[in-house]
């Protein structure tokens, strides 16, 4: 989705890493963790300072998206050293749902919905009892900002629908939830498949990491070797104390002519064909 959207954070992720030798990595390892957090910091600065509603502000999507743009941010990665002259992180979560859904004929939906937090604005509508939703949260109040506060304009936000194409044909709708953590959460999935060859049960199975308020956050499945690398590398590490995302998708293999369903344990859901 493009901005207002935060998926450009998804892409700008990947450029970057895509000049990065992934497949020769242990994908659970330190030095692709780390590469995928030092990404995700770039990204997310490009996200917080450029990203705003298109019909009130020029966002320089096509200069981001350049493969220069990438090898810029790429260069300022060390492979063996956390970077220290990055803005701070402090990106909430939400209370997301997300469905995947491919029929017969191969028709794709991938789609997102979101109150952002638990009760939304707290706010229902009269006669359809829809609690709105507030991602008005997203503005910022500072009047320069591309990102300000105005009427009528659009907040940066959060919710990105994936859908992995190739050859002009749908591959694979995907989501993975989590607020500001979904780029990074799409990121993770995509490199688990194309780089590691996961399938994408194993992609969204697979112990993840993010970094937010100044931490990398990583769950418990991530190996303590990997943990004591990015020590090294100058990360603080934490084990945060909720699921990092939740995801679903569903792989199509035009060649076979089969569909595979994948459902993230992190959250409730399930993949289901009939």
């Amino acid at each position: 989705m493009p901005p207002n959207n935060q998926g450009l954070t998804a892409l700008l992720m990947l450029n970057v890493l895509s000049g990065f030798d992934l497949g020769a990595l242990d994908p659970n390892g330190a030095e692709r963790l780390h590469l995928e957090v030092e990404a995700g910091r770039l990204a997310y600065r490009d996200r917080d300072d450029l990203l705003a509603d298109q019909d009130h502000v020029a966002v320089p999507v096509k200069e981001l998206l350049s493969s220069a743009y990438a090898d810029r941010l790429r260069a300022a990665i060390d492979p063996e050293r956390a970077m220290t002259n990055l803005p701070r992180l402090d990106l909430p979560g939400s209370d997301t749902v997300y469905i995947s859904v491919v029929d017969s004929d191969r028709n794709a939906v991938s789609f997102i919905n979101s109150t952002y937090y638990s009760f939304g604005s707290g706010v229902v509508g009269p006669k359809t009892g829809v609690v709105l939703q507030n991602r008005g949260s997203s503005f910022r109040l500072d009047a320069k900002h591309p990102n300000a506060i105005a009427p009528g304009k659009r907040p940066m936000h959060t919710i990105m629908p994936g859908m992995m194409t190739k050859n002009g044909r749908a591959v694979m709708p995907f989501g993975v939830m989590g607020g500001g953590y979904q780029p990074f959460g799409h990121v993770h999935l995509l490199t688990n498949m194309i780089d590691f060859g996961m399938d994408p049960q194993q992609a969204l199975d697979a112990a993840r990491v993010f970094y937010n308020h100044d931490v990398v956050e990583a769950e418990r499945g991530v190996r303590s070797d990997a943990i004591e690398g990015l020590r090294r590398r100058g990360h603080q590490v934490v084990e945060p104390d909720h699921p990092l995302g939740g995801g679903q998708a569903v792989l199509i293999d035009w060649e076979k002519g089969t569909l595979t369903g994948a459902s993230d344990p992190r959250k409730d859901g399930l993949a289901l064909g009939y």
